[in-house]
């Protein structure tokens, strides 16, 4: 997902696809932690992408202040 498509989502979207991503990521670090990931570069891309998705998040709640 690029930052045009994360753009294009309404906040309530945004926020339910944070929480997915969260929980895969939270899950991903866990099955690491237990048996190396086939390619661990995928964990900080993911880390990398729920930032973008808050930084959206809280962009979007300082312009309607």
């Amino acid at each position: 997902m690029k930052k045009e498509e994360i753009k294009e989502l309404s906040t309530a979207d945004l926020k339910e696809r944070l929480a997915q991503m969260e929980k895969e990521y939270l899950q991903m670090k866990a099955n690491h932690a237990v048996s190396p990931l086939d390619n661990p570069a995928k964990i900080t891309l993911d880390r990398r992408m729920i930032a973008r998705v808050k930084t959206e998040l809280r962009a979007r709640e300082l312009n309607q202040k």
